[in-house]
């Protein structure tokens, strides 16, 4: 997928003027938080599970040429083949290879943002074979030609009716409704069916890989990763190293906390543990099984004061409890990977100067670090690569400039005060007869989308002297 994270402002502008977009980020804004939350409250003791598995994946880190020779070596005595990756283009390779050398022609696809991050499926559709994409909601989006807004839920920008009309569009099946959403569900049933049929290689990603059995766990809520794994002759599962658990129990353990973040459910209806190939005396399931492990730069972002965020488990909550994605959308982000963790792990990804805007895509409300059940501190994280863009001197000079001066009057306490309260005084005095400001200088990021409110009387400094005063 092609990097265009250095217009997010402009696709930030765009999306907030859409608005029946809008509307529809708005009431996911409302809606997963709640789910999430129940979900949270009925588990119990959701804290103590939390630090067990953060400290899990740090040990994991910690030790990942460990786990990780010791997983190829229990995959390997499973049948399965084992393939490392230093790059996207090296995956798609190793990829596209394997293909070729069953003289594959169709690939029936699971859901993998590994492979959206790899940009996989243009890679085979140039190498002549086509690739559909079988979970739902990549599904819906491949045929819409467009890519993932969420990590989770990848069209949750579609509504309804979208859907209806792209179905009645790209489905020859000649005249019907498509009503309900239960006609939808049915119709890209149907139709996938054939294609699952019909698939001589399947790809499907995976939540873990399991190092004491050399198994990988994969979490869906469709039964399309099934399918894919198990229809096909050939099984291609593409992942990252960072995916490595030491044990069964430990897959079971994040399984538990990513569901009820991502989803608020207690449980996926499909979480599958694939061991390899089909056995002598096994009617079902891949001939020939290939396991992928990708780098492209984890191995960079260990060793850096960023390692924390391989931490991630890719459950979305970060994403659906952000003001910034929840208002913006998912594609203004401009890559793979929106929202809090996003805008962290892109420019991890990718370069700093070409997604300088998503650092400071934030309101340092801290509702990222709340949620993520990994415990990772995301708003750190920002802060410290919008640190390292002013130290390398990233961004517009007039950006640099206003937060030098903004820096530089917030280190005299006494000079800030005095401007402040001058400044409100001001503005008091020039809105008190509506109560707000529909335009000022200096501040039309505010006032292109909303009002200004007017100052109400003494600023908190003014009214904290009064009282510490009148106390005396």
């Amino acid at each position: 997928m092609e990097l265009q994270s250095q217009h997010f402002t402009r696709k930030a502008v765009a999306a907030l003027a859409d608005e029946a977009a809008a509307a529809q980020r708005d009431a996911m804004a409302l809606f997963t938080p709640v789910v999430r939350e129940a979900a949270v409250q009925q588990f119990g003791d959701f804290e103590a599970l939390r630090q067990h598995v953060k400290r899990i994946r740090r040990h994991s880190l910690d030790n990942l040429d460990y786990y990780l020779a010791r997983f190829e070596l229990e995959a390997t005595n499973n049948g399965n083949q084992v393939h490392y990756a230093d790059s996207a283009s090296e995956l798609n390779s190793i990829v596209l290879d394997i293909c070729q050398q069953h003289d594959a022609r169709k690939v029936a696809k699971g859901k993998s943002m590994v492979t959206e991050e790899t940009g996989l499926n243009d890679y085979l559709k140039r190498g002549g074979l086509e690739v559909i994409e079988t979970d739902l909601g990549e599904y819906i989006i491949q045929q819409a030609g467009e890519t993932p807004s969420h990590i989770v839920g990848p069209a949750l920008h579609k509504s309804k009716e979208q859907v209806r009309e792209l179905f009645l569009e790209k489905h020859a099946l000649g005249e019907r409704e498509l009503e309900s959403i239960s006609d939808l569900v049915g119709e890209a049933r149907s139709v996938l069916r054939d294609h699952f049929l019909q698939a001589d290689i399947g790809i499907i990603g995976a939540n873990a890989l399991i190092a004491e059995t050399g198994y990988s766990m994969l979490v869906t809520n469709e039964g399309n990763g099934d399918l894919c794994a198990n229809l096909p002759r050939v099984l291609i599962i593409c992942t990252t190293l960072d995916r490595i658990l030491p044990r069964g129990e430990d897959a079971t353990a994040v399984q538990r906390l990513l569901v009820r973040s991502a989803t608020g459910q207690p449980q996926t209806c499909y979480t599958s543990f694939y061991s390899g190939p089909r056995r002598e005396t096994e009617l079902d399931g891949p001939l020939e099984t290939h396991i992928v492990l990708l780098d492209n730069q984890r191995s960079d972002i260990l060793a850096s004061d960023y390692r924390e965020m391989l931490q991630c488990i890719r459950c979305g909550a970060c994403l659906n409890h952000c003001p910034i994605f929840t208002a913006s959308g998912g594609h203004s982000y401009g890559w793979v990977y929106p929202g809090p963790m996003g805008s962290v792990l892109t420019p991890l990804l990718n370069s700093l100067e070409d997604t300088a805007a998503l650092p400071n895509a934030c309101t340092s409300c801290g509702r990222c670090a709340e949620v993520c059940p990994a415990d990772i501190p995301l708003p750190d994280l920002l802060r410290d690569l919008r640190h390292q863009q002013s130290q390398e001197n990233i961004g517009s000079p007039r950006w640099r400039m206003g937060l030098r001066l903004h820096a530089w009057v917030a280190a005299r306490p006494g000079l800030y005060q005095f401007l402040t309260t001058r400044v409100m005084s001001i503005l008091n005095k020039l809105g008190r007869r509506k109560g707000s400001f529909h335009k000022l200088p200096f501040a039309s990021g505010w006032t292109d989308q909303r009002d200004f409110p007017s100052p109400q009387g003494e600023s908190f400094m003014q009214q904290y002297k009064a009282r510490r005063d009148d106390r005396e």
